[in-house]
């Protein structure tokens, strides 16, 4: 394991990762209410994963519209560009390749993202009950869960509107301008986000878009946008700058067609110039992907993931010609919390990049420690196992326990339950940063408050203020119109959680 998962490895692109241990994407929640550049908490939280040996380190969704966030806090692509708004950017993939900046620097990536239809109401930069933009006019419901399920996400999604021809132009040029943006300000590449149910996975999958024209869901048409997106940006950037893929491969396990899946993962994988693909999956509707459970570190959501990695692997590498194509590298994300399925994925060729999200909030120097441990005594498990130390597992006070089992359960407010622990996390390790409390490569480890309480992290993940949004209220009716529903979605976690 120590010469698979610290060797470097090259992308086709020609840029090379120091090695295989990626620090994935993580919705940060830290940016202004309603949307903004990369402020000082981002920047900070940023330079403690560059202190410590990643390959590569991705950002958290970057919004190409202002108008289609997710929950609120969302980095987002500036309408107009100067030295001004360019600069926040600018220092964020400075703090990515860290202080040090060398040829083994961390490669810099910043996530692209559209919400479409999983842009929320209020909290999606639009005036409420304004419809956000999708495939077809199919609205979110967590299916099977009766009314009042129903009426919460109808209040927190509206129905969306149809994009026209016209729409989808204007979200090329979204994504191409968010891409050259990132070259603009020193990052190395770019991740398209088709995963999550966000909107350049609504056109491929069937349950949201019921389209009957060239951008339909339809085998001949599914990929198309994905592809004139991915083709307009491979031409306007530099031909070594990285554009990564995010598949999800939930959502086609969901509606029982693996093959689909495996089909359009393949056609990707031959586009002249993808230098990855990552493979998750989930959405809003179904949102495993923000559960964690150590109970069930193994669960059929995670062998999901492995099967369908492993076998996309073995399938590209049994292409045609397969050794002289320039082909992408397979990046796993989702359940590698330990050293020993670690170990397993480099040791079967499940995949050659491997995707670290919540544990590199517990343990953001694990590439490091995980070094030395190896170097030590590589045959100490307990000594891995403190390294993917998981977090707490989020319970309501007894009382309110029982009251939830009388009430149905929202899948999208139980998730952000325990999202919200993490995003506490995130945020206090800006906040040590920024206090001179990390000392690069000193063996001390920061360790999260594991004795953060449920409604405090709650409390603490909707109702904070960045540093601009102290000194003046800027969009105060999105403020106040925000923290109107987040109170109300405060209520529902305690009560419905």
């Amino acid at each position: 394991m120590s010469e698979d998962a610290f060797s470097s490895v090259s992308l086709p692109c020609g840029r090379v990762l120091r090695n295989r241990l990626v620090k994935v994407s993580l919705y940060e929640h830290l940016a202004n209410l309603g949307g903004g550049p990369p402020n000082e908490y981002l920047h900070s939280l940023y330079s403690v994963w560059a202190m410590y040996d990643w390959g590569m380190i991705m950002t958290g969704n970057v919004q190409v519209s202002s108008s289609h966030l997710s929950l609120g806090r969302d980095i987002v692509i500036p309408s107009l560009w100067s030295e001004v708004t360019l600069a926040p950017f600018r220092q964020l993939s400075e703090a990515m390749h860290s202080s040090r900046r060398t040829e083994e620097s961390p490669l810099a990536i910043m996530q692209l993202n559209h919400a479409g239809r999983q842009s929320s109401n209020f909290l999606g930069g639009r005036y409420p009950f304004q419809p956000a933009l999708a495939p077809s006019a199919v609205p979110m419901r967590a299916k099977g869960k009766g009314l009042l399920v129903d009426f919460i996400y109808w209040l927190l999604f509206q129905t969306p509107r149809a994009m026209t021809i016209h729409d989808i132009d204007e979200l090329v040029s979204q994504f191409v301008k968010g891409s050259l943006l990132a070259v603009e300000t020193g990052f190395d590449g770019i991740e398209l986000h088709v995963a999550h149910g966000y909107l350049l996975a609504q056109f491929i999958s069937s349950r949201s878009n019921k389209r009957t024209d060239q951008y339909s869901s339809s085998e001949e048409n599914a990929l198309r946008l994905l592809q004139r997106v991915f083709q307009a940006i491979r031409e306007a950037v530099p031909a070594n700058f990285v554009v990564g893929i995010k598949i999800n491969s939930a959502d086609y396990a969901q509606t029982g067609d693996e093959e689909r899946a495996m089909k359009h993962f393949l056609t990707i994988a031959q586009w002249q110039g993808v230098d990855f693909i990552e493979i998750s999956g989930g959405d809003y509707e179904s949102p495993d992907f923000l559960l964690q459970d150590p109970v069930k570190s193994r669960s059929s959501r995670q062998a999901t993931f492995s099967r369908f990695a492993s076998q996309a692997t073995k399938a590209l590498h049994s292409l045609p010609n397969a050794r002289e194509r320039v082909l992408p590298r397979v990046l796993l994300t989702g359940g590698l919390k330990t050293p020993g399925i670690i170990q397993e994925v480099l040791a079967n060729g499940d995949a050659e990049l491997l995707g670290i999200a919540r544990p590199a909030i517990t343990a953001p120097d694990l590439p490091h420690l995980l070094h030395n441990t190896l170097q030590q005594d590589p045959q100490e498990s307990s000594a891995w196992d403190e390294l993917f130390r998981p977090g707490p597992v989020i319970q309501l006070p007894l009382f309110l326990s029982r009251l939830t089992s009388l009430l149905p359960a929202i899948p999208l407010v139980g998730a952000s339950v325990e999202m919200s622990w993490y995003t506490m996390a995130m945020r206090n390790l800006a906040r040590k940063h920024m206090r001179g409390e990390f000392y690069p490569l000193s063996g001390s480890s920061p360790i999260p408050d594991y004795g953060l309480g449920t409604l405090t992290a709650l409390w603490e993940m909707w109702f904070w203020l960045s540093p601009d949004e102290r000194v003046g209220l800027r969009s105060y009716w999105r403020v106040a119109g925000g923290i109107a529903l987040l109170f109300g979605v405060l209520l529902s976690q305690v009560f419905l959680a």
